[in-house]
Parts: C-alpha cells; structure tokens; sequence
C-alpha cells in the first residue's frame, strides 16, 4: 500500500476504536441497575439519571462542538473528548453518590463531542466510501455496548469487583482509544468556518430536511436509551435471572451490529432511503408487541434479536442520513451538532420518564405500550428524511 492508503487504514482504525468506546460507559449501567439500587438505595428515577445526564450532554455539547474545533481543530477537539470520557470514567469508581453523578456526567461530554465529530471527519476523509466506513464505525458503536452489555454482570459478581470497578474499567479502554487517535494530532489545525454560528443554525432550522433528521435521531435514541437502561429491569420482575436479563441487553446491542452495518452500506446505494425506514420501524413495532403480549420469557431472545436489529439500523440511517442529506463537511459537522443536540435533547428525557412512567402505574405494559406510539412518530420522520433532498 502507498503511504496515503496506510494514512486511511490507521484513520479507519482509529475511528472503530473510539466508536468502540463511545457506548460502554452509559450501556454498562443497564444491567447493573439491581446492584446500584441496592447498594445507594436510589430510586428508579435518579437511577435513570444515570442514562439521562449523559444524553442532557449530548444535548447541549453536541451543539457548542464548533466552538471548540475552531479553537482546537477537529483532532485537538476529539483528543479533548476521549480525555473527558477517562476522567468521567474513573471519577464514578470513588464510593460517593456525588462522584457517581458527577463523573456520568462528565464522561457524557465527551462522548457528545465524539458522536458530532465522527461523521464530519467520515465525510472529509472518505467522499467515495461513506456508507462503509459509517457502516463501520456505527457497528463498533453497537459492538461496545454489548460487550459492555454482556459482561458487566460477570464483572461485577462472577470477578468480585463489584459495581464500581465494573463500570470503571472501560477507562483502560477509552484510554487506548486515546493513544491511537494521538497520531493524527500531527494534521491538527484550528477549524476554520465559512459562515457564522447564528448563520448556520438558522439555516438548518429553516430546512425540513434538517428538522426531520434531528428528529429522527431523537425518537431513535428515545427507544434506545429506554431500552438500555429498562430492558433488564423488566425482564428481571418478570422472574428473569439478572445475568441472563444482562444478556439480552446484549443481544439487542449484538443484532444491532448487524442493522448498523448493512443498512448504511445498503441504503447509501439507493437515492431515496423511505424502504430501509419501513422495514426498521417494522421490525421494532413487531418485536414491541411480541415483548408486550408474550410473558413468557422462553422467547425473549427472539423478540431482543429482531429490537436490535431495528435499534441498530434505525442509528446507523440516523448517522448516515447527516453525510447524505449535507453537500459539504462543514455543513455536515453542523448538522451532526444540531440533529445530535435537538436528538439527544428530546431523548434525555426518555429513561427517567419511563422509570417514573413506571412508578406511577406500576407496571412495565403501560410504559411499552407508549413505545409503540414513538415507533410510528419515527417512521414519519424517516420518511420524510429518506428523500433524495440536500439542506
């Protein structure tokens, strides 16, 4: 390979390893939440602020993201951002309910700036190949969080390292992200904008196309985020053992890595992206249902395979609907800060209203059953994004 074709396959590395790890600090909550509640006594509101302050993050920072690289450049700022998710990680192992908190919400700001970073630098560095190289970045997104899914409990109990250490531990591995990333520091330069921050953010305001994709984003990671957080809960007072409820939030992180793989590199090929929507949203009402109607939890590894797959491949369109509905990277770098802002703003709200959903109820039918309705609202606005339209 020529020296600019090693540059590519290092940047390719580097960009699935940080994907890797953008995921496991929020998704490691999930099956761990019987622990945490044990041990700090926290409701299942304020245990759901473990997934919403991350997300709050992500609504705020991903907009603020072109203030910073045009201060420290693309790379300086996403080297700023896997340093943040090490610190947020290792400041929740500290035994205090305030470092708990504190370090989520930390790590969340790191995370945000990653998440708007990414499809930018696909855009730059990838023109010809930005259904794969998203397709691969947004499966190393999936594979994080269920490996981290999977193996919190083990870590947890089966090493004896407790709650803490298990959600700690992903800092060696956000740490390595961080040495493979340093090498592309050596092109960094400060970003510089064609057109105002007011400039942008009312034209992306003013497009439908924008507004819809924001949205898009936002009901996909709703469900998701609920999911995350819930799903083992609820398969726990349904009698399920909680390594096994562990698993199948792993399984729904696992089928989602196939949806976040083939899906962009399928519908990138097409001009209109309308039949990847329905058949996602299709696939999530159905595996809803199944969850809602059948108790019995022999299936549940069914209905977990087919919710993955759609959770999955409804992101990887999110992600890849920002290259394909932008002309340029810096108005993909804008669209990915506002979608990603509005998204994970409406978003945020998602775990600690499904908890206290719950609370309130007092069972888990009810609350499923509003994920139907977010199902439907998020076909239309896929429909709408998956049209053959630039902002």
């Amino acid at each position: 390979m020529s020296p600019e074709q090693n540059k590519k396959v290092l940047l390719i590395v580097a960009i699935a390893v940080i994907a890797f790890n953008l995921r496991p600090a929020i998704s490691a909550v999930g099956p761990l939440i019987y622990e945490i509640r044990l041990d700090t006594g926290l409701s299942n509101t304020l245990l759901g602020m473990l997934t919403t302050l991350p997300v709050l993050a992500f609504g705020l920072f991903s907009i603020l993201t072109p203030f910073f690289t045009k201060k420290l450049g693309t790379e300086g700022t996403m080297t700023m951002a896997l340093f943040l998710l090490t610190a947020g990680l290792l400041i929740r192992v500290f035994p205090a309910q305030a470092a708990l908190f504190a370090g989520t919400a930390i790590l969340g700001i790191g995370i945000a700036l990653g998440n708007v970073l990414l499809p930018g630098i696909v855009k730059k560095s990838f023109p010809n190949r930005y259904g794969l190289v998203t397709g691969i970045y947004s499966a190393m997104l999936g594979t994080g969080a269920a490996v981290s899914s999977g193996i919190s409990v083990p870590i947890s109990e089966g090493l004896d390292l407790g709650w803490r250490w298990a959600l700690g531990i992903w800092a060696v591995f956000s740490f390595i992200a961080l040495m493979v990333w340093l090498p592309q520091m050596k092109k960094n330069m400060p970003v510089v904008a064609s057109r105002s921050f007011k400039n942008a953010l009312k034209h992306l305001t003013n497009s439908g196309i924008a507004l819809n994709v924001a949205l898009f984003m936002g009901l996909q990671s709703f469900t998701f985020f609920i999911i995350v957080a819930w799903l083992p809960e609820v398969l726990i007072e349904r009698g399920m053992d909680t390594a096994r409820a562990g698993l199948m939030l792993a399984i729904v992180q696992g089928s989602g890595v196939a949806g976040t793989f083939l899906m962009p590199a399928w519908a990138s090929r097409r001009q209109r992206q309308r039949l990847p929507v329905g058949i996602l949203v299709g696939l999530e009402v159905f595996s809803l249902l199944g969850l809602i109607f059948i108790t019995d939890t022999t299936y549940t590894e069914f209905w977990a395979s087919l919710l993955g797959i759609s959770l999955g491949g409804s992101f990887g369109m999110a992600l890849l609907f920002i290259v394909l509905r932008t002309k340029d990277t810096e108005t993909a770098n804008e669209l990915s800060g506002m979608a990603q802002s509005v998204g994970y703003t409406l978003a945020a709200i998602g775990p600690a209203l499904f908890g206290a959903f719950h609370d309130y109820v007092g069972n888990w039918t009810t609350p499923l059953f509003f994920l139907l309705i977010v199902s439907i609202l998020k076909f239309w606005t896929g429909w709408i994004s998956g049209r053959s339209e630039n902002i």
